[in-house]
Formats: C-alpha cells, structure tokens, sequence
C-alpha cells in the first residue's frame, strides 16, 4: 500500500484504556474466577495515587500486527491523559522528523526507529527528542479506524474541500471522493479522508490539522455512553489490532474514571518545525526552543533532562 500519514484514532486510544479495562472484568468473570465486584475491588488494592498516563501511540500498516514488527511507523503521537483535570494531550510528531536513534551513526526519520528495534526504540527516540520520561506504548493497526468508526456510529467532520483522487495501481487501490462540507463519516469515508493530502498547500501539515479535527470529534463519538453496549465488538477489534505494554490493571483502573473526560478540553499540537532538503532528502525539523515550550506546557510532568546526542548514540 501507497505509505501516508495514517492516523488511529485517538478516540479509540482513550476508549480502549478505559473501557479496555472491562475486558479484564468479562474475562474473568466468564471464567468463573471472580465476581465483577471482587475483581473490581481486586484491581484498586495497593498504590492508588496514579492520576496520569502518558504513552507514545504508534500507527502502522501490517496484515499481520504480531509478526510484522519491524516496519517504519506511520502515525507518531505523544499522548497524556491527567484525571484529576479530565483533560487529553496530544502532540503529533511529522513521521519525517530528522532525529538521533540510537545505535544508528547519522541522525534519520524518527519512523525508522520502529523498523530498527520497535517500540522500544522509538520511545528512545522520542524521549530523546523532545526530553519527555515516557515508558508506556499502544502500537494499533491502522485497519482499526474503519472498524471503529463504524462501530461507534460514524463521526461528524467538516470536510475542508472536496476531496477527490484516485490511484489504481495502490495495494489495495486508493479511490477517494468526498464532498467539502459537514457531514458523519462512515468507516471507509474515513479512511479516504485521512489518506486524503493533495489538496492541501503544506500536504503532510495540513494532514495532520485535518485528523486532529477528525480525532477530536471522534474521541467525543466514542465516549457517548451509548457506545459502552458495544463492548463485545469492541472487545473483538481491541485484540485484533492493538498491541501495548500498558498492564492490564493500569488500563482498568483508568477504565472506571472514563467518566472524568473532558471532550471540551481535548488539547492537541503538531510538533514545531519546518521541511528542508538535507543531502538531497527532505526531513521535518523541528524548531528546539518552540518545541520545548510545548512540551514544558503538554507535559510538565514527564519532562527529563535530554541526553546529549554523542551519549544517545552509544547508550543502548
């Protein structure tokens, strides 16, 4: 398949760490080990005091998530859920960010750390980027996005232009034809809206402002409590297409105070920067000092003294 800037979206991220949560109930209910009740008390023994979660979520094209792990990321997005404020913040990293990866000899694209040693190395890369203490990742399938958007009942976008494009010898082929307007997209209008960038002057930024409207609509859709009667399904698709290193009781835990989400207060930012051809490849780079403005303002908590890039080479 042509490679773009596919994007998961976040709306699913927040409902499968908070309804996520529920699988663990059903499973072991339906086993017979324990009552909901039980497992619920269960679960929320011990350190109590975690208010926050921070994770890099990871999209990526494979039609097989388990197996084909070294391939380069698609969608990068630094991701922070506070529950004492309800509030969401994601920051979107350009895939073309010119970056320190460890191991490697030259800086490259940060979505090459994926194809070199997975999540892990991304989220190196990423704390070594931009100083953020992450240790949580969600790596989905970017199928997932036309089967949630039709699981939760399409999600509402004002669509910026009339989008039309077709590319026949794409794997599977592209054809995209969408009006300019407010409309509810089903699943496979979803796609091709994502997919969409022709149309826009600075094509991958002007993406990503596109699927920051669409996530923040949908992460609205999903959360309608009419959704959670779609658990089985739901349930279904998580296991499919979502791979995390998040523990179960975290994810249950954050799954019972889904109810604190503020959609109103859904924050959302691209990564400072600008394109530039270097040795004849074009590279995002981003701005330092905006950057890390942004991040003391999205991430306060997680920051981290940066490593400097001679050590973040060696220090594997």
């Amino acid at each position: 398949m042509t490679r773009f800037f596919k994007t998961f979206i976040t709306a699913f991220v927040i409902f499968s760490l908070f309804f996520g949560g529920i699988i663990v109930f059903v499973m072991r209910s339906e086993n017979g080990k324990d009552t909901l009740a039980s497992t619920i008390t269960d679960l929320f023994k011990g350190d109590n005091d975690k208010k926050e979660i921070t994770f890099l979520l990871l999209g990526i094209d494979s039609k097989d998530l388990n197996k084909n792990k070294n391939q380069r990321t698609d969608t990068i997005m630094l991701c922070k859920y506070d529950d004492t404020t309800g509030k969401v913040s994601i920051l979107s990293l350009p895939r073309d960010t010119m970056a320190i990866i460890r191991g490697r000899q030259n800086k490259e694209k940060i979505n090459h750390a994926h194809a070199y040693g997975g999540p892990d190395l991304s989220i190196k890369a990423v704390k070594d980027l931009l100083g953020v203490d992450v240790e949580y990742f969600v790596r989905v399938d970017y199928k997932i996005v036309e089967e949630v958007v039709d699981l939760i009942g399409g999600v509402e976008v004002d669509v910026p232009m009339d989008m039309k494009y077709s590319d026949p010898v794409a794997d599977p082929p592209l054809h995209i034809d969408i009006k300019k307007g407010k409309q509810t997209l089903n699943g496979k209008k979803s796609l091709e809206f994502l997919r969409y960038r022709k149309g826009y002057k600075d094509q991958d930024l002007g993406r990503i402002k596109a699927q920051q409207q669409f996530m923040n609509s949908a992460i609205k859709q999903a959360l309608n409590p009419i959704n959670i009667i779609k658990l089985p399904k739901f349930i279904d698709t998580y296991f499919k297409n979502v791979d995390t290193n998040i523990p179960l009781d975290v994810i249950a835990k954050f799954a019972l105070k889904a109810k604190n989400v503020d959609t109103d207060n859904i924050e959302m930012a691209t990564l400072p920067g600008e394109p530039k051809l270097i040795n004849g490849i074009w590279y995002f780079v981003h701005n330092p000092e905006e950057s890390q403005e942004m991040v003391n303002n999205m991430f306060l908590d997680h920051n981290v003294v940066m490593k400097n890039e001679e050590k973040a080479r060696t220090n594997n």
